[in-house]
């Protein structure tokens, strides 16, 4: 579905929503406040935590298992992770520790969880993510599904009335078009998956008409076309669509765009990696905004964290990846019931 022949926006979004302007300590966390009581609100998920050797890495699935968001299966050199949390003054209470002596096997062994069925989503330990990832997509006992592996940043903005999805800043490079689908596929499957409706999909370049010497506009022209088509499922398209008038009413009005996406978009899918790593970092450093991380197009929602996130945006991962990897569960469970 494109912008011409979509729905207009859902009620309650409204332009003075769009362009209010409150206070930092007002918008401070609240979107993810709520995704972390949606979590709350079903049963712990089992989750399968690569090598979390370090405290950093222990903390967020301690404090996650606390919360009674997810049901721990620490994967990695058992002396160490209980030497960490001592050190960390963390109880290892209700966390199932599996023995494993080195990243790549507990990688391995955080994979087989998922395929034997006793872990529905995979949480980043203290491992190099390449470690991780070679062992989900691995051809040989990984878990590839037809879909292309992307990124999604969930990014809380204090100035913007909902959680902006930012994708791909962290996988893929430079993306072709067929790779575009199942980025903007994976994005549209989560915004749905947690709960939050239909997604209003910007497919950003630098400008908002096709320039055929500007690869990401034609790109987003055949995105748009794709959803129209039906290739694309489950989203209203706009694109291309510069940040400006994608974020924000106003410039989409001085720009003449009339579009249910322009001014109010959810997800923000970018042309390629350094654009959407330089996009997401801005607003982390220049907008005050926090970033959730996920990996997703696997057969099970990855969670990424980084040592630099705060407690509160390692749990809004967390909680992502919970609320996403249920979705999964029950989605799963309804087609085996068709069958």
């Amino acid at each position: 579905m494109n912008a011409a022949s979509a729905p207009t926006a859902p009620a309650g979004f409204t332009e003075d929503a769009a362009e209010s302007h409150v206070s930092h300590a007002e918008r401070q966390h609240e979107k993810y406040e709520r995704l972390i009581a949606q979590a709350k609100s079903i049963p712990p998920i089992p989750t399968a935590v690569a090598w979390p050797c370090e405290a950093h890495a222990l903390e967020g699935p301690v404090g996650a298992a606390r919360e009674k968001i997810i049901k721990p299966l620490l994967v990695g050199s058992e002396a160490r992770i209980r030497a960490v949390a001592k050190d960390a003054g963390l109880d290892l209470a209700g966390c199932d520790i599996i023995d494993v002596p080195t990243e790549e096997l507990a990688a391995a062994c955080a994979v087989s969880l998922v395929r034997d069925g006793k872990a529905h989503s995979i949480m980043k330990g203290s491992l190099h993510t390449d470690v991780l990832m070679r062992a989900v997509v691995s051809k040989d006992g990984g878990l590839r599904t037809n879909r292309r592996i992307s990124h999604v940043f969930l990014i809380d903005v204090p100035t913007y009335p909902e959680v902006l999805f930012v994708t791909d800043a962290a996988i893929n490079i430079f993306p072709d078009i067929d790779c575009k689908r199942d980025i903007v596929q994976n994005a549209i499957d989560l915004h749905i998956g947690l709960g939050l409706g239909e997604p209003r999909v910007a497919i950003l370049s630098a400008v908002e008409v096709i320039n055929t010497k500007i690869p990401g506009t034609t790109d987003a022209a055949i995105l748009c076309k794709m959803a129209d088509r039906g290739q694309i499922k489950g989203g209203v398209l706009d694109g291309p669509l510069a940040m400006d008038n994608a974020i924000n009413v106003e410039a989409a009005k001085i720009k003449g765009i009339t579009s249910p996406v322009a001014g109010r978009a959810q997800i923000l899918v970018v042309p390629d990696l350094e654009a959407g790593n330089m996009l997401a970092k801005n607003l982390i450093f220049l907008a005050d905004a926090d970033a959730a991380g996920i990996v997703l197009g696997a057969a099970v929602p990855v969670i990424l964290t980084s040592r630099a996130d705060s407690v509160r945006t390692r749990l809004a991962s967390t909680a992502v990846g919970a609320i996403y990897a249920h979705y999964l569960v029950q989605q799963k469970e309804q087609a085996a019931r068709k069958a």
